[in-house]
C-alpha cells in the first residue's frame, strides 16, 4: 500500500496544486494532510475549497484552529519579536479573510486520527500526540519518541508543523514529518511531501516538488501581506 501524506500548506494554493498533482502521477492509495492549511499564504478559502472537494482527510493544525476559532495567536513558536509582529499580521489577515463557512469547517477539523492501513497501525497528527503546536524535531530525544508511540499504541506516527520533512526509526515503529506543502524551510522553494509503502517493511520516500514560486510570491505581495512572507517562499529559508 502507498500512501502520500503532505501538511503545512499555509494558503498557497499553486504549491498545493503541484504537490497533488504530483501525487496523483505517482500512484497512491490514500493522501492525507496534516493541518496548517492556512496561514501566511493569500490564499486560504481556495486551499480549503480544494482539499475539501478532493475529500482528503485533514488533521487541525494550530493555526487552522487560531483562524477557525478567531484566537488572537496562532499557537507558534517566533524566535524574535520581529516575527512575532509578522505571525500576528499573518493571523489578523488570514481571519479576516477566511469566510465564515470554511472556519466552521476549519473548526470542525480532528486534531488525529488514526487509520489502520497496510497492516500498520498509523497515527496522524499536526505538531505532537501531546498537542497541536509542539514541535516534533528530527533530534527529538529517542525515548520520549517511544513513549509517544507506545502511548498511542501506533507503529507509525506522522506529524507536521516544522516543515522539515524526516524519518527516524524507533525499534520496529516510525516517526515520519511531512515537511511543508507550501512554506518550505529546507533551503530551497521546493515544497515537499512523503510517499509511504507499507508492506513488510516501512519504505518512506521524501518527494520535492518544484512549481512557479514566483506567482505565490507575488500574490502575496499583491494581498498586501509581507515581503518577508514572499521571500520565504521564494528562498525556503525562514
Amino acid at each position: 500500500m502507498r500512501i502520500a501524506v503532505f501538511s503545512d500548506i499555509h494558503g498557497n494554493l499553486p504549491a498545493l496544486q503541484a504537490v497533488l498533482a504530483d501525487i496523483e502521477a505517482k500512484r497512491f492509495d490514500k493522501a492525507f494532510c496534516l493541518g496548517d492549511l492556512v496561514g501566511y499564504g493569500p490564499w486560504p478559502n481556495e486551499v480549503v475549497d480544494l482539499l475539501r472537494q478532493q475529500e482528503i482527510p485533514c488533521i487541525q493544525g494550530n493555526y487552522d484552529e487560531s483562524v477557525g476559532e478567531g484566537l488572537m495567536v496562532c499557537g507558534c513558536d517566533f524566535t524574535d519579536a520581529e516575527a512575532a509582529r509578522l505571525g500576528e499580521i499573518s493571523l489578523n489577515w488570514t481571519i479576516d479573510a477566511t469566510t465564515e463557512e470554511n472556519k466552521t469547517w476549519l473548526r470542525g477539523l480532528p486534531q488525529s486520527l488514526t487509520a489502520d492501513l497496510g497492516g500498520y497501525r498509523l497515527l496522524l497528527v499536526h505538531g505532537s500526540p501531546r498537542q497541536n503546536n509542539e514541535y516534533l524535531t528530527f533530534d527529538y530525544p529517542a525515548e520520549q519518541l517511544e513513549h509517544f508511540l507506545q502511548e498511542a499504541e501506533a507503529d507509525i506516527v506522522l506529524c507536521g508543523h516544522t516543515h522539515l520533512a524526516f524519518h527516524r526509526q524507533i525499534g520496529s515503529k516510525h516517526v515520519v514529518n511531512a515537511g511543508s506543502a507550501g512554506k518550505p524551510k529546507h533551503g530551497n522553494p521546493n515544497v515537499v511531501y512523503q510517499l509511504i509503502e507499507l508492506g513488510e517493511q516501512v519504505a518512506v520516500t521524501t518527494v520535492e516538488v518544484p512549481y512557479d514560486y514566483s506567482v505565490a510570491s507575488q500574490a502575496i505581495v499583491a494581498a498586501g501581506l509581507p515581503e518577508e512572507f514572499a521571500r520565504i517562499v521564494r528562498t525556503g529559508n525562514a
